[in-house]
């Protein structure tokens, strides 16, 4: 075989592999931008935010009807909705939880608020989070459900999935630092 037909391969399979070695060197990326989509970790503080999974709630299911306890049916023309949260204190000292509410924005700019909940899978809204613990609680009836995170419940109207992004805005622990916001899968 000719020295240069026997390159050309060689020149690929070099070329492969280096994009293959920055791909996966790619997946422990990590950025401190307080913009992220669902499935990424924000810092707001010494507190460590995802948004592990989000979808409309359905008040005739079993598992869902767990998440609405307390709430009322919802309007005509609306839905249930719930962003399923951890949260990780890797600090040293005890961390409050941001109060209620947390919102939501369309791309419309309609504003929807969270609801307060009964639900024990709620999420502790003005919590404390211990030193190297994380929300829910190991053990706890949140951390041991079907989505292993605490919900944060919105009731949007049905035009909300026909203007996304939705983004979700979690507050700054205090106003020298930006809120983070997060684009919902929906």
């Amino acid at each position: 075989m000719p020295r240069r037909t026997r390159f050309v391969p060689m020149l690929l399979a070099a070329l492969v592999f280096a994009a293959l070695a920055l791909g996966v060197s790619a997946c422990g990326w990590s950025s401190d931008s307080k913009e992220v989509v669902e499935g990424e970790v924000v810092e707001l503080g010494d507190l460590k935010y995802q948004v592990i999974f989000s979808r409309f709630l359905n008040p005739n299911d079993n598992e869902d009807s767990a998440y609405l306890v307390g709430q009322p049916a919802p309007k005509d023309g609306s839905n249930y909705f719930g962003v399923f949260l951890e949260v990780q204190n890797k600090s040293e000292e005890t961390q409050q939880l941001p109060p209620a509410p947390f919102t939501i924005e369309d791309s419309d700019g309609g504003t929807y608020t969270s609801l307060e909940s009964e639900s024990l899978y709620a999420f502790p809204f003005d919590g404390k989070v211990e030193s190297q613990e994380p929300i829910p609680a190991p053990d706890s009836t949140p951390q041991q459900g079907p989505i292993e995170g605490s919900v944060v419940i919105f009731e949007l109207p049905a035009t909300a999935s026909e203007n996304r992004p939705l983004t979700m805005e979690i507050p700054a622990p205090d106003s020298s630092e930006e809120a983070a916001e997060i684009k919902l899968d929906l």
